[in-house]
């Protein structure tokens, strides 16, 4: 059986709108995870930068973050509060450091 999380379906749709509607859907999951996961490796990638005491390239990054982050936010991969709150929390990360 395959996992919930995969791109594979739990069922087979039998009309011809639930084939459509499953093509779309899975269409639109696999595209929410690629932004998911660009989200989450811009926030790594600042964090380690950060870690390692680069500020200088963590705050030429974080413009991306940025855009990353309210894009998904308005597309609804994120909510609004948690965009806000990962760049709030990335800010003060910064303003910490420096």
């Amino acid at each position: 059986m395959p996992r919930a999380d995969s791109l594979v379906p739990l069922y087979m749709p039998i009309t011809k709108s639930a084939k459509k509607a499953l093509r779309q859907s899975v269409k639109r999951r696999k595209r929410n995870l690629q932004k998911k996961r660009k989200e989450k490796d811009l926030i790594k990638e600042v964090r380690n930068l950060v870690a390692q005491k680069k500020y200088g390239e963590a705050k030429k990054i974080l413009p991306q973050v940025y855009k990353a982050l309210d894009k998904a936010a308005k597309v609804g991969i994120i909510k609004n509060n948690t965009a806000s709150r990962k760049r709030s929390r990335l800010s003060k990360l910064l303003k910490l450091a420096d």
